[in-house]
C-alpha cells in the first residue's frame, strides 16, 4: 500500500461495512465502490428483468405460458438470478477499477472523486491492474457457469466497457454509452430464459427503453459535478442540458417509459387467437391494462424524481438511488404478472 489512510468517499455512507472491513483491504473495495452498492444493483436489476420478462414471453401458438413465466421462482432460474448478481458484482467493480485508472488525473480535480483511493493515493496503478484482473477472473468463472448464448451474448459487452470511461471526453452523451453498457445486462438475462433461443425484437425495444431510463438517472447523478466538469473540460448530459435539465431528464423518462410500454404489448401481452383458420396477433383491452400495472412503479418513482427536480438545490444523489428501486419493483411486478395473467385471460 503506498497510503496509510482510507477516507469516506464523497458519496458513501461512514457505516457501510466497507469501513468496518480491515484497513489493508478497505481501497480496494473503495475501487469497487462496493461501499456505493446501488450501481451493482443498477447492473443487476436489468439482468434480472432480462430473466423475468423472457420467462412472460408468448410461444408461437398460445399467448403467455402462465406456468412458465411462474418458473422464474424456481431454483434453476434463481440459480441464474444469483449468477447475475456475482457476475454484476464482479464486472461493475472491474469497470469501476479500470474507470479509475483512466480517470485518476481527472479525479484528483473533482471535489467528489478526489479521495477515490488512486488520486488519494491508497493504492498505486499497479495494485490497481492486478485487483482488475481478480475481479475479471470472477467475472470469467461466472461466464462459464451460463449457457452458451448468454456467454456469447456476455462476451459482446467487453467493447462498451472497455470504451466507456473515454466517451466523457469526446461526446456530450457518455451517458448514452453508459446505457449501452449498463443494460447489456437485459439482453444476457433474456438469453438464458429466451423461448426461441434468440434476442427477440420486444426485449430490443426493452432494452432501448432501460438505456433512455439510465441516461435520465445518469444525468441526474452527473449534475453533482456540472462545476468540476466544467472546470476541466469533462462533458455530460447534465452540461449538456444547461438550465434545462428537468425537461431533458423528462424527455427520456418518457421516451423510456413508451419503450417499455412498447415492449410489453409487442412481447408478453400480445395474444394469439385464431381467426379464418389462422392465428393472429391481436391487441386486447386486458394487455393494454397488464402493461400499465407493469410499468405503474416506473411510472411513479420516475414521476416524482422529475417534479423533485424543480427544487431549487434537488438531493441529485437520492433522486440518483430511487432508480434501484424502481428497478427492483419493476422486475418484481413481472415475476408476479402471471398470477394477475391467470385471473384476466
Amino acid at each position: 500500500m503506498s497510503g496509510e489512510t482510507t477516507d469516506v468517499i464523497k458519496d458513501a455512507s461512514r457505516t457501510h461495512w466497507v469501513y468496518r472491513a480491515p484497513k489493508g483491504l478497505r481501497p480496494y473495495l473503495q475501487l469497487s465502490r462496493l461501499d456505493r452498492p446501488v450501481g451493482y444493483w443498477l447492473l443487476t436489476l436489468p439482468g434480472w428483468i432480462g430473466l423475468a420478462f423472457a420467462g412472460l414471453m408468448p410461444n408461437t401458438l398460445h399467448g403467455l405460458n402462465a406456468n412458465n413465466a411462474v418458473a422464474f421462482l424456481l431454483p434453476s432460474t434463481l440459480k441464474w438470478a444469483a449468477l447475475i448478481l456475482i457476475g454484476a458484482i464482479a464486472m461493475r467493480g472491474a469497470g469501476c477499477t479500470y474507470n479509475d485508472i483512466v480517470d485518476k488525473d481527472l479525479d484528483t480535480k473533482v471535489e467528489r472523486t478526489a479521495l477515490r483511493p488512486l488520486p488519494a493515493g491508497t493504492v498505486s496503478t499497479k495494485q490497481a491492474w492486478v485487483w482488475l484482473m481478480l475481479q475479471c477472473g470472477i467475472g470469467f468463472i461466472v461466464l462459464l457457469c451460463l449457457p452458451k448464448p448468454a456467454q456469447i451474448v456476455s462476451l459482446c459487452s467487453i467493447p462498451l466497457v472497455a470504451a466507456y470511461p473515454f466517451m466523457k471526453r469526446i461526446t456530450w452523451w457518455p451517458q448514452v454509452w453508459l446505457g449501452l453498457t449498463f443494460n447489456w445486462a437485459v439482453l444476457v438475462g433474456y438469453s438464458i430464459n429466451s423461448p426461441t433461443g434468440h434476442i427477440d425484437l420486444p426485449v430490443i425495444i426493452l432494452y432501448f427503453g432501460l438505456i433512455f431510463w439510465t441516461i435520465g438517472y445518469d444525468t441526474i447523478y452527473a449534475c453533482q459535478d456540472v462545476e468540476d466538469d466544467a472546470l476541466i473540460g469533462v462533458k455530460s448530459t447534465a452540461r449538456k442540458f444547461g438550465k434545462h435539465v428537468r425537461l431533458g431528464v423528462g424527455l427520456c423518462y418518457s421516451a423510456a417509459l413508451t419503450l417499455i410500454f412498447v415492449s410489453l404489448l409487442r412481447g408478453p401481452f400480445l395474444q394469439m387467437e385464431v381467426i379464418n383458420d389462422a392465428f393472429t396477433q391481436v391487441l386486447t383491452f386486458k394487455a393494454v391494462g397488464l402493461s400499465v400495472l407493469s410499468i405503474s412503479p416506473l411510472l411513479i418513482i420516475l414521476g416524482l424524481q422529475w417534479w423533485a427536480l424543480k427544487a431549487n438545490t434537488p438531493n441529485y444523489l437520492k433522486l440518483f438511488k430511487s432508480n434501484a428501486i424502481a428497478a427492483a419493483l419493476f422486475a418484481l411486478v413481472l415475476c408476479v404478472t402471471p398470477f394477475i395473467y391467470r385471473q384476466s385471460f
